[in-house]
Parts: structure tokens; C-alpha cells; sequence
């Protein structure tokens, strides 16, 4: 079996609709995809009203976390699978948190255009489309300007990534994982050694996040260096830990593919033994 446990759509940050994922996935030779939008499970239905036979589909979300434990606040990300979507106390919170993102891009705009950029509010949103508003959709309005070329290269310092970035609000990390476990879910930490995104956890937080109900850990993730593959993996036998892999799909606004990353079948069984706030679909 095929298993990719971390795709995006257009609910966030992606290019394809929920329908449009499914049926890459199935294109792609993949038996199972987990839609994992950013802070919110609105594309939950319409993936899997367009579900295509002999696809099954994990319902999840990725969860905006932020540990406050050492000299400075560290952004991290929290994949949960098959939690309950109406536990009223993490549906609150993820509404929060994405209420602030719009509000922080809304300022990211205000930034843009005070610097003479004429990126307007009306044109992230319509390129939203509905969806939990990010980053990508301030980026591609600077590639229709020709003044980046590519996403990526709109989360340089110079653009998105410093000059032009508001912090925004995420979930304390173990309050996060507290709401997932309530909800029924089951929380893996989400690329957890991509130094190329920025400043990482120490191996002590997730030592503690693992005491508090942490199941796995996200290895085989294109963001990691063969040695941090390797260093998760350690620590993931180490602290009995499951060890997930994933394409973290965004269509278009990255260059990598579905499936490019998989996990092992008895990992998916794993999860879904764990999990009681819902279903695979399929």
C-alpha cells in the first residue's frame, strides 16, 4: 500500500480542491491520503463526497502550534488524524487561530502597501477562495507582479519571510495536543528537524510532548537532511513513538509530488486503533 499522510487543498494553503486531491491521489497510485488543511477540517466533505474508489481518505488537520519554553517562542506544527470535528472546545480554538491568520495577513497587505506594492485585501481573499487564509495567497499575488518568481522565493527575508511577515497567533503546543487527544485524534509532530525552515525544537520538548500523549513522529518529510531523517527516527524507537512519512502535498505552490514521501501500513493501523473521534473514509 501507498500512504501519504499530509496533503493540503485549497481549505488553506493548497492549489487543488478537496475533490481535485483525491482524485490527484488516485491518479498518483496512492491507496491512502490524509487531508490535512491548516487549522480547519472544511474540506472534510467535499473530499469525501468526490472520494474516488479504492482511495481511502484520513480525515485531518495541520494544527499552528508555538512552544514558549526556551529564550525565544518556536513555531512547530502538530498533524492530528481522525478527530471528532464538532469537539466544541478544539473547534473554538482553531477558529481562533484562523481569525488571527486573517487578521495578521490583512496587516501583512497593509505593509505591502505602504511600501507602494499594490497587493489589495479583496484579491487574497478571492485567491483564498473561502479557505484559511496563509502565506501562499500573499505570495502569488507578488508572482502575478512579476516581482517574485515563485513561491519560495516570496518567503525569502526580503519579502514574506521578515521584511513583510506579522507574527501570528498558534495554539500553546500542549494545550493543542490536549484538545486533539479530547477530540479522539491522534497527534504526530509535523516535520519536527526541518532546520531549513527555521529554528527547532530540542529533543527534551518532545520527550515531553511524548510523556503527554504525543504518538509519532513525522521523518520521512522532503524538508529533512538524510541525517535529520535518520536523528527523528532515533528518537522515535527511542521514546516508542510511531514514525510517519509524507509528500506534505501544496499542488502547485511547491514542487513536490503526492507520494513523493509514504508510510508504512502498519503505522496507518496504528493510528486508526488509536483514534475514536472519527473515521477512514473507504
Amino acid at each position: 500500500m501507498r500512504i501519504d499522510l499530509h496533503a493540503h487543498s485549497t481549505a488553506s494553503d493548497g492549489t487543488s480542491t478537496p475533490a481535485e486531491l483525491v482524485a490527484e491521489a488516485a491518479a498518483a497510485g496512492l491507496d491512502v491520503v490524509a487531508l490535512t488543511d491548516h487549522d480547519t477540517t472544511a474540506g472534510w466533505p467535499a473530499a469525501i463526497a468526490a472520494r474516488p474508489a479504492g482511495l481511502a481518505l484520513v480525515p485531518g488537520a495541520e494544527l499552528s502550534c508555538r512552544w514558549h519554553g526556551g529564550p525565544w517562542p518556536i513555531s512547530l506544527h502538530l498533524l492530528a488524524y481522525l478527530f471528532d470535528p464538532a469537539e466544541p472546545t478544539l473547534a473554538t480554538e482553531l477558529a481562533r487561530v484562523r481569525l488571527s491568520r486573517a487578521t495578521r495577513a490583512e496587516r501583512m497587505v497593509d505593509l505591502l502597501q505602504a511600501d507602494g506594492i499594490d497587493v489589495t485585501w479583496d484579491e487574497v481573499l478571492q485567491d483564498a477562495a473561502g479557505g484559511t487564509v496563509g502565506r501562499p495567497h500573499l505570495a502569488r499575488a507578488l508572482i502575478r507582479r512579476g516581482l517574485v518568481g515563485t513561491v519560495s522565493e516570496a518567503f525569502e527575508p526580503e519579502w514574506l519571510g521578515r521584511r513583510y511577515r506579522v507574527p501570528k497567533e498558534d495554539l500553546d503546543v500542549f494545550l493543542a495536543l490536549r484538545l486533539v487527544r479530547g477530540a479522539g485524534g491522534v497527534p504526530v509532530f509535523a516535520h519536527p528537524r526541518a532546520t531549513t525552515r527555521g529554528p527547532v525544537v530540542p529533543d527534551s520538548l518532545i520527550v515531553e510532548l511524548a510523556a503527554a500523549g504525543l504518538f509519532g513522529l513525522e521523518a520521512d518529510h522532503t524538508d529533512h537532511t538524510p541525517d535529520e531523517q535518520r536523528h527523528v527516527r532515533d528518537l522515535a524507537a527511542e521514546l516508542g513513538l510511531v514514525v510517519t512519512g509524507s509528500s506534505d502535498y501544496h499542488g502547485h505552490n511547491k514542487t513536490v509530488r503526492l507520494g513523493a514521501r509514504t508510510t508504512q501500513p502498519a503505522v496507518l493501523e496504528r493510528i486508526v486503533a488509536a483514534a475514536s473521534g472519527s473515521d477512514v473514509v473507504g
